[in-house]
């Protein structure tokens, strides 16, 4: 069992810029890859953003790329999302999840055990 907890959201202005964190616990952080989606009112979940278990491959959705940074420390068993140039367009609530599973298909969030609760990113224009 892994339990996740996000932190770091809050309400910005557009072009603004905001880090979350998600804190892990329980099984070995090292031993999963992670992720990060989001959820808009009246719209499905959505992929975001993904890292490798060993933090040496990240991927993005295109809507995010080269605003978004996806990083993790697995010494503090912990992973980061820095989000800049933000738009009222990201605004959702931001889950994070870990999977067991080496897999290509990183953003199907089918692939991920365990999930935290989330964290609210309100971005105002």
């Amino acid at each position: 069992q892994v339990q996740l907890v996000e932190s770091g959201g809050g309400l910005v202005q557009a072009g603004g810029s905001l880090r979350l964190s998600c804190a892990a616990s329980g099984r070995t952080f090292s031993n999963y890859d992670m992720g990060w989606f989001r959820q808009a009112p009246g719209k499905e979940r959505e992929f975001v953003a993904a890292i490798r278990r060993s933090g040496g491959r990240t991927y993005y959705v295109d809507s995010v790329k080269g605003r978004f940074a996806i990083s993790r420390d697995n010494a503090k068993n912990t992973m980061y999302l820095q989000m800049n140039s933000l738009e009222p367009e990201d605004t959702a609530v931001y889950y994070c999840a870990a999977s067991r599973y080496y897999s290509s298909s990183y953003q199907y969030d089918g692939l991920y055990d365990y999930w935290g609760q989330g964290t609210q990113v309100t971005v105002s224009s």
